[in-house]
């Protein structure tokens, strides 16, 4: 009977599990659909941006272009976007593989540094050697998730771009999931910085001679920085709504997994609590059968 009483245990703890589980998943549901909505208004418009920005900085003077200059990559910074909360599946591990793999990979022999957006990408670099150490790079970015707008969005960005302008860093990169439907995230790797020159299709834009208007100078100091800054937007807006998502598909695996053994634990108890009947029949019947003989 004792096995019988873990066993039954076992099936009101499981049973526990599936009301957080489910109530995990209709949380993150609602979050979803709101940051869903979100990311695809969003989405033209950037792409849009990122194109007129691509094809003007390509027709600036090699001393205007600040955002678009390519230097000798000796300084690399590597933003890494994850989320404070796990319980999402492979969403976070799989961006600190993907930061990993570039440091030892594709950046190798250059001096990179990691700026972590969320608690979960802090704690897996925090104390390796190329977390944050004595630079002016923001710190305790995993408040923004408390409250993801444009405005707090901007700012690092600003010091992002800052950092590119005054030479420290000869490279920013963005790593960050993008959202493609609630049970699907890819993992991007996204230059920030230098500014990408357009792609050589025919009819090529980039050969176009712009009338700048008012003039290029307000174009320089408006619309650059505020397409960078739209542009890191946007790779927020995807994370978030690729942690919704993932947290969806995770909750709902893990819903009817513990459903799964819920029934397998209540037919091993129907099974042994039908095997301790049955000896306890056979002992009456003995017992019967000695007393009469």
């Amino acid at each position: 009977m004792a096995n019988l009483k873990e066993i039954r245990n076992r099936i009101v703890s499981i049973s526990s599990t599936m009301q957080i589980t489910s109530a995990m998943k209709m949380v993150s549901a609602a979050k979803l659909r709101k940051a869903q909505n979100a990311v695809t208004q969003i989405r033209p418009y950037t792409s849009k941006l990122k194109e007129i920005l691509s094809n003007l900085t390509a027709n600036l003077d090699g001393s205007e272009g600040t955002f678009s200059t390519q230097r000798e990559v000796k300084n690399v910074l590597i933003v890494s976007v994850t989320s404070n909360r796990g319980l999402c599946g492979g969403f976070n591990n799989n961006v600190i593989k993907t930061v990993k793999r570039l440091i030892s990979e594709e950046y190798k022999g250059c001096h990179t540094t990691v700026l972590s957006i969320g608690k979960k990408s802090n704690d897996a670099f925090k104390n390796t050697e190329w977390g944050i150490k004595g630079t002016f790079l923001p710190r305790d970015t995993e408040n923004i998730w408390d409250e993801l707008t444009f405005e707090t969005s901007s700012e690092i960005a600003q010091t992002l771009m800052e950092q590119f302008a005054d030479l420290h860093q000869d490279k920013i990169v963005l790593v960050y999931n993008q959202f493609k439907n609630a049970a699907v995230q890819e993992i991007i790797t996204e230059q920030f910085l230098p500014v990408l020159p357009p792609e050589n299709n025919e009819g090529d834009s980039s050969s176009v001679d712009y009338i700048f208007e008012p003039n290029k100078e307000f174009i320089l100091e408006e619309l650059i920085p505020k397409s960078l800054k739209t542009q890191f937007f946007k790779a927020l807006l995807d994370s978030q709504a690729s942690e919704h998502g993932a947290r969806m598909t995770a909750m709902h695996k893990a819903t009817d997994n513990a459903k799964e053994l819920q029934d397998d634990l209540k037919l091993v108890y129907n099974k042994a609590r039908q095997a301790a009947i049955t000896n306890e029949i056979l002992e009456i019947v003995a017992g019967a059968e000695a007393l009469d003989g």
